[in-house]
């Protein structure tokens, strides 16, 4: 997979995309990542990337030509363009395993007050990360990255995120490790049994449960599917 950044501040990159599981998939040579500085692409002897609105009104708004050109110089044939927006669909751990398959990605990372709108006609999608508002793009971008890359086939064992929250639909199981009791808090007994189905029985029990304290919301089409 190949992902492209267009953003104004390509240092932002530079310790997210070159640590931890990020890192290795690159190395792996299963992901390679690419910065552009759509200020580079500016139309102007101050590379001016941004200009006041039309018909008045508080902030600076992104101007298309620096934005338009960068893509110009990317091979965005078949890529899916992401245009990082508050108003966007939002990310989701099933739009990350949708995103996991495709063979380029290109995040478009805005700031200042918002877009040119003609800059969303270059975009496939436009994505948020939640009902808030960041400075800019850059971080929703990693964001989105590091929930798609562990998903890539390679990257990470299949095992480590099959039972992920929200991959099965419901929150993820409590885990537990050495030692068997810390400071009076001790380890379920059925985790210690070797009895593999009762295990997963709970398991499954224990999900369910944190699901309907912490997130109602999701059992509603976990029912749904598994009715199916």
């Amino acid at each position: 997979m190949n992902i492209h950044y267009l953003t104004l501040f390509p240092e932002m990159y530079d310790g997210v995309l070159n640590q931890s599981i990020l890192k290795r998939a690159k190395e792996k040579g299963i992901v390679n990542y690419h910065t552009v500085n759509f200020r580079d692409y500016a139309e102007n002897k101050h590379n001016q990337v941004d200009d006041y609105p039309y018909g008045g009104g508080a902030g600076m708004v992104l101007k298309p030509e620096p934005v338009y050109n960068a893509m110009d110089e990317i091979n965005t044939r078949n890529a899916r363009v992401l245009l990082m927006c508050p108003s966007g669909r939002p990310f989701d751990q099933k739009f990350a395993e949708e995103l996991s398959k495709e063979e380029t990605i290109v995040f478009i990372n805005g700031h200042y007050e918002g877009y040119d709108e003609r800059i969303r006609n270059l975009a496939t999608d436009e994505v948020s990360i939640g009902d808030y508002v960041l400075t800019g793009g850059e971080l929703a971008s990693m964001t989105m990255t590091d929930a798609i890359v562990r998903l890539i086939p390679g990257v990470i064992e299949e095992e480590s995120h099959m039972d992920d929250s929200f991959s099965t639909g419901l929150l993820e199981y409590p885990h537990y490790t050495r030692p068997r009791e810390y400071r009076g808090m001790k380890v379920p007994d059925v985790l210690l049994s070797g009895n593999h189905k009762l295990i997963e029985e709970w398991r499954q029990e224990q999900s369910l449960k944190k699901t309907k304290e912490r997130r109602p919301d999701l059992l509603e089409n976990f029912d749904k599917n598994n009715k199916k």
